[in-house]
């Protein structure tokens, strides 16, 4: 999961609007939302490589999701799955603090990520970047490779699209989040982060959908949790299939 941006408790339906684009590369076998059924309760994506999620929701009203840390040069190729994190969780009861305490300890035995994890009771982020765990208050949110709210151009642009879609109709809020994350313009060379991969791949990593010959986004979802339940909507890519859940 490449870019999130998200909406908590600004909503006068929804405690928490969320916009997701999943990038990887395309030769990674996945397998679209759906229950799991060693966990039933949990809707996700499967990672067929791992066997993680990059996000998920249960029927009980918990959240979760992960980005990646852009790093490569503090990358290892031999440390735990990232997705076990949000899999874990979702498949689990501990409160999400509780949870990202634990994540907190074992931080070490992963690649760099950002983790957001909540429930009912609230919502909570950690990354062991920085090895603080902090509940998220209220507002308008993007997370993407680096840290929670870091100000990349697809962060900028994903939360003010965001802010915009919040103030339309409700039936019309889904459909303006999918708007959102197809956006595939780049951003300006001038204005794009550093990260160590090159300014082509900057370039080519710098809109919210991304688009190459073996890299890009495999799915956008959005999640509407509240109002009496929760909506989960996935779209897949290339092939543009939807897949909606509700309870």
């Amino acid at each position: 999961m490449c870019l999130i941006a998200f909406a908590y408790r600004t909503h006068p339906r929804y405690s928490l609007v969320v916009a997701a684009n999943r990038d990887e590369f395309y030769r990674r076998p996945t397998a679209p939302a759906g229950y799991w059924p060693e966990c039933p309760g949990m809707l996700a994506g499967r990672d067929l490589e791992q066997g993680g999620t990059w996000l998920g929701a249960t029927r009980d009203g918990r959240f979760a999701a992960l980005t990646n840390y852009r790093d490569p040069a503090a990358n290892r190729p031999d440390v735990r799955s990232r997705g076990e994190l949000v899999r874990d969780y979702l498949c689990g009861s501990l409160p999400p603090q509780v949870y990202l305490e634990q994540a907190r300890a074992a931080g070490g035995d992963y690649n760099g990520f950002n983790l957001l994890a909540g429930d009912a009771g609230g919502l909570w982020y950690y990354s062991n970047l920085t090895d603080t765990v902090a509940a998220v208050p209220p507002g308008v949110h993007g997370l993407s490779n680096h840290l929670l709210d870091t100000p990349w151009p697809k962060v900028t642009k994903a939360k003010a699209g965001l802010a915009a879609c919040l103030t339309g109709p409700d039936e019309r809020l889904a459909e303006g989040l999918f708007a959102l994350l197809a956006d595939d313009a780049p951003a300006p060379d001038a204005s794009l982060p550093d990260t160590g991969v090159g300014l082509a791949w900057e370039r080519t990593l710098s809109p919210v959908f991304i688009a190459s010959d073996d890299y890009g986004t495999r799915s956008s979802t959005v999640v509407l949790l509240g109002g009496g339940g929760t909506r989960f909507a996935e779209r897949s890519w290339p092939a543009g299939t939807e897949r909606v859940y509700t309870f």
